[in-house]
């Protein structure tokens, strides 16, 4: 059996959503020949919270190596909050002793920690193990300098991350044998920055559902306390970040409901809750939701909690939610990584991205809900004006979805690691 060293610095029971590829695809990757060592960040050193059935949720044995980070509470005295900071050098240092005492044919990043990918450059040099990189988010990001908009962390600290980016990234991504990426369009972006490289070198592989984490919300009789689903009310959820580069699709999406509820529609028991919106600790986190809300007069309708919801308490809330609602990014290039379990829910559910989002066609693909788009030239009230035809004027959020589960079937986990596993065997034969 091939042996594979996975580099995840969070990894559970961190409650984290970079590290969900690895975590659901553990299970499968003996079925397709592979056995795994994960490399990761001991817990208490993550500075995040812990969701203890995220661990369960990993039937099988795996190897695990944990290293120490530079301890939070020394480094936020100067400023410094970067895992990648405080832990590289450990698992630098982890990482050597893996490879020299029980060899790899493969090295996996898998993480948005994206300064230690470096080191597959370390261990390829040193060992000549070939690395893969899987790619969740744009490493080197211009967004927030072409439209403008305040990135999270603040200008200088954005401006420092993309400093350091744009001076490891060619040589990393260069180096690698192959990388997976959640989005298409992220393969055409690296292409375009450095010609030089085959697109067959790219892997378009999105994030994947498993069927086992809603059974564990039932074996495990999870409670969530965002909502009563028994209270009468109409209960609309939607759960994950918000940011600058979603104000337009939350405007829209509020603006129709404005609007539907000023022309009469019977919509004053509906209550929309949006949680988990900041990925900030609780002192400074931001809402992003609320102040929108209150512009449009509407916050008696409108729950914001911007701390981190439990993924668990995340699948139990999407169970019982009359509805489901998922605004995007303005860039085209964003994939929401949280899409399978709203479509797995099995529940009414709009989304509202950007026309070039991946998100539109597995919505349409597998009939799951409403998939409202719209481009750089739309303005808020035209999509407003979208959403209102078609969510609220249909009354598509008390029609329940008739999903084409077999359209769904090779977003599951098991289908996802098996073109994984067909990308570490083709960089390990090719290697040879």
């Amino acid at each position: 059996m091939r042996h594979v060293l996975i580099v995840s610095p969070r990894f559970p029971p961190i409650n984290a959503a970079d590290h969900q590829r690895v975590r659901m695809a553990l299970p499968y990757l003996s079925r397709f020949g592979w056995r795994a060592t994960v490399l990761f960040v001991k817990p208490q050193f993550i500075g995040t919270g812990l969701d203890p059935l995220l661990e369960k949720s990993i039937s099988c044995d795996v190897s695990r190596v944990g290293t120490d980070a530079i301890p939070l509470e020394l480094t936020r005295k100067f400023g410094i909050g970067s895992l990648t900071l405080r832990c590289r050098g450990h698992l630098a240092r982890a990482g050597d002793r893996i490879l020299e005492r029980d060899p790899c044919e493969l090295v996996y990043f898998s993480t948005t920690e994206f300064g230690v990918m470096p080191l597959g450059l370390r261990w390829q040099q040193r060992l000549g193990v070939p690395y893969v990189l899987d790619i969740q988010d744009p490493w080197v990001n211009d967004h927030y300098q072409r439209t403008g908009q305040s990135p999270p962390g603040g200008k200088i600290k954005h401006g420092i991350t993309q400093w350091f980016a744009a001076r490891t990234e060619p040589a990393t991504i260069r180096g690698a044998a192959h990388t997976t990426v959640v989005s298409e369009h992220y393969i055409s972006n690296l292409i375009a920055r450095y010609p030089d490289l085959s697109p067959d070198k790219f892997t378009t592989l999105p994030f994947a559902a498993t069927p086992r984490d809603y059974e564990l919300v039932a074996e495990e009789n999870v409670v969530q306390d965002k909502f009563d689903p028994n209270d009468g009310l109409n209960h609309w959820v939607y759960i994950g970040r918000c940011g600058p580069d979603m104000q337009f699709s939350l405007t829209a999406m509020l603006l129709a409901f404005r609007n539907a509820l000023q022309s009469g529609q019977l919509l004053e028991n509906v209550r929309m809750h949006f949680l988990g919106t900041d990925y900030a600790t609780k002192d400074q986190a931001k809402h992003w939701v609320l102040p929108i809300a209150r512009e449009l007069g509407i916050t008696e309708y409108v729950t914001e909690v911007p701390d981190r919801v439990p993924y668990f308490q995340v699948l139990r809330c999407l169970q019982q939610a009359s509805a489901l609602i998922v605004p995007g990014s303005d860039d085209p290039r964003y994939t929401a990584s949280k899409l399978y379990p709203y479509i797995s829910a099995a529940r009414p559910c709009l989304t509202v991205f950007h026309q070039n989002s991946s998100v539109n066609r597995i919505m349409s693909e597998t009939k799951a809900g409403v998939a409202v788009t719209f481009d750089s030239e739309d303005s808020v009230e035209t999509v407003a004006g979208r959403i209102q035809r078609d969510w609220f004027s249909a009354q598509q959020y008390k029609q329940m979805p008739k999903t084409d589960w077999v359209a769904f079937s090779p977003y599951t986990a098991e289908s996802m690691t098996h073109r994984l596993t067909r990308v570490f065997d083709d960089v390990v034969d090719a290697s040879r």
